[in-house]
């Protein structure tokens, strides 16, 4: 029985090799390749991102913010794969150019990128750089923009949105309002750390020991401290300043004027009635004294 079975079982296994289809060996071979190519691939993605990041972690040590010129934005924001934020300021700070806003904006993002780079929250997931108008026209043209300074936000994966354009112009550019503009698209808090500043101790100071000299010199007669019409004034005064345009300059810290790095047209009067500039101020200053 068990001689007569053996011969059986191969003539079983025969037939079933016979009709094992042809064709399919061609396809398995074909459907290995492709696997190979997209682990390859894949592979090759996961070099080139790792080789992006390694570049900027790089330029990240030596700068806060590091300079873009058409190449480098193509290659480390435009093109994928990218798995980091960045911001970048758009702004044109060539002495020629004769942005004033540019330069205060600058300083604004300055101390935001280092605010950032020197916490201990710092990561690769977030970049700061930037695109002079001199040195990345091309980029500009790119992004039909023909305002300076500009700031977006690009996110890790799709195109920017709208919101990922800062309103620079209703906000201002304070530091503090970029971090709440970063925070609200990338969810990373960055605490702004400004460096000291002593002028305001100083002032008040001299502005105490003026007081208080003066009053010194007057020790026989102070009866104007009793003065109501002087006090009436003061306080108006205070009333004034602190609803005039001069405190929301304070508040929102939007630039003096508006010059556009094209034709170097200025402009000192805002398009919108929900903004203005520090200029439109002291235009209506100088017309209230005069009229």
């Amino acid at each position: 029985m068990g001689a007569r079975g053996a011969p059986s079982r191969r003539r079983q296994a025969g037939r079933r090799l016979r009709y094992l289809p042809t064709g399919s060996f061609p396809f398995l071979l074909l459907l290995l390749l492709l696997c190979i190519q997209l682990g390859g691939g894949q592979k090759k993605k996961e070099n080139l991102l790792a080789e992006k990041v390694e570049q900027l972690m790089e330029w990240s040590s030596r700068r806060s913010i590091f300079r873009m010129n058409g190449d480098k934005f193509r290659k480390f924001i435009k093109a994928p794969p990218r798995n980091y934020s960045m911001i970048v300021m758009f702004t044109a700070l060539q002495p020629q150019r004769q942005c004033s806003v540019c330069r205060q904006a600058n300083e604004e993002y300055q101390i935001l990128a280092n605010s950032w780079r020197y916490s201990s929250a710092f990561c690769n997931k977030l970049f700061f750089s930037m695109v002079d108008y001199d040195e990345g026209t091309d980029v500009f043209q790119q992004l039909n923009m023909n305002s300076a300074p500009t700031f977006m936000h690009f996110p890790p994966k799709g195109r920017p949105k709208r919101a990922d354009t800062f309103d620079l112009q209703r906000i201002g550019f304070a530091a503090e309002q970029l971090a709440k503009w970063i925070a609200d698209r990338t969810d990373v808090h960055i605490r702004v750390f400004r460096p000291p500043n002593y002028s305001g101790t100083i002032a008040l100071a001299l502005l105490v020991s003026l007081v208080g000299g003066l009053l010194y010199l007057r020790r026989n007669n102070l009866e104007f401290i009793y003065n109501k019409t002087g006090w009436a004034m003061v306080s108006l005064c205070i009333v004034f300043a602190m609803t005039s345009g001069q405190m929301w300059n304070h508040i929102r810290g939007p630039p003096y004027a508006h010059k556009n790095p094209h034709n170097g047209q200025v402009s000192y009067i805002h398009g919108s009635s929900q903004a203005q500039f520090v200029a439109e101020s002291h235009i209506i200053l100088v017309l209230t004294l005069y009229f």
